[in-house]
């Protein structure tokens, strides 16, 4: 499966790059921890294993590289169990001058060339509709409580997510309109609500969405993909109102990486990208239903 990725890009003339695992920045999005590391050359800074290559790979993009592609190991703290593994394997790549249409399409090649799976028909579905149809409410006009009722939240649980608008619609994409996704079919999500952007590019047709998609297969998320943001300013206020929000929520707040932010400024290219979760690609080609089944050392907490 390595080796058809590989074959893939090659024939799409899709440059392979690597990237450092080690930084001394991380992502400040709220619904990824980093895993921190420690070096004794430098016992006074913490140095972080990086949660995706993306931002070394916007480096190289704005430094003329051309279409890329990177495979290899990232880690992210949190969650571990049937899906997630706090090491896994990601494929990543991005393509200069592609629309969301484009690279769409793109990955759902890319998922039908590797696992040799999904013959059929593909359903392309935006967010509002497909909250609409499996939710049965409306994700940009409903209320909070409008939103918990949909979930069928009970009182602990709405104590708990409290008016935090994208946790209980990330909740409902979960519990209501992914298990929804008909079993044996790759159904492509896009145009996610503008709070949920994370680093991509909102729609010039409609600023209250964002060029943002995911691909699942039945009910299991493989892809999350952009069109890119190139903006700087933007980027940054961004990263500054994820800040905002980890000391919120009591979360670490880590350093921003710098670089990624001159390369912006000096210019990203028009692009669109998407990484992929390969170990859950290899679940799907062995009709596996535990990451840890395909996974050759899979790693196990020990309380």
């Amino acid at each position: 499966m390595l080796h058809s990725a590989r074959t893939f890009f090659s024939d799409r003339g899709v440059l392979e790059v690597d990237t450092p695992l080690l930084s001394a920045t991380a992502v400040s999005d709220v619904n990824i921890e980093s895993v921190e590391a420690r070096l004794a050359l430098d016992p006074g800074r913490p140095y972080y294993l990086h949660t995706s290559p993306e931002f070394c790979m916007k480096r190289m993009l704005a430094a003329g590289f051309p279409d890329i592609y990177s495979i290899g190991k990232v880690f992210r703290d949190g969650e571990c169990g049937r899906r997630h593994q706090p090491e896994f394997t990601l494929v990543e790549w991005y393509r200069l001058g592609y629309g969301l249409r484009d690279m769409m399409q793109e990955t759902v090649d890319f998922i039908k060339a590797v696992t040799g799976s999904f013959s059929g028909e593909v359903e392309f579905t935006s967010y509002g509709d497909a909250v609409r149809r499996y939710a049965e409410t409306d994700p940009a006009s409903a209320t909070i409580d409008e939103l918990a009722a949909a979930a069928g939240a009970d009182r602990q649980l709405r104590a708990s997510l409290g008016d935090d608008r994208n946790a209980w619609l990330d909740l409902l994409v979960t519990t209501r309109v992914a298990p929804g996704f008909e079993p044996g079919t790759l159904t492509v999500l896009h145009h996610y609500p503008a709070s949920q952007a994370a680093l991509a590019r909102l729609c010039p047709a409609d600023r209250e969405v964002a060029e943002r998609f995911e691909v699942y297969a039945g009910e299991l998320e493989l892809a999350n993909g952009y069109v890119e943001l190139a903006d700087a300013a933007e980027q940054r206020a961004r990263i500054d109102a994820d800040q905002a929000e980890r000391r919120q929520r009591s979360l670490a707040t880590r350093p921003p990486d710098q670089p990624f932010l001159a390369a912006l400024e000096a210019g990203l290219p028009p692009c669109a990208g998407v990484a992929i979760g390969f170990d859950r690609l290899v679940m799907l080609a062995c009709g596996a239903d535990d990451i840890r089944s395909v996974t050759h050392f899979p790693f196990e907490t020990t309380s």
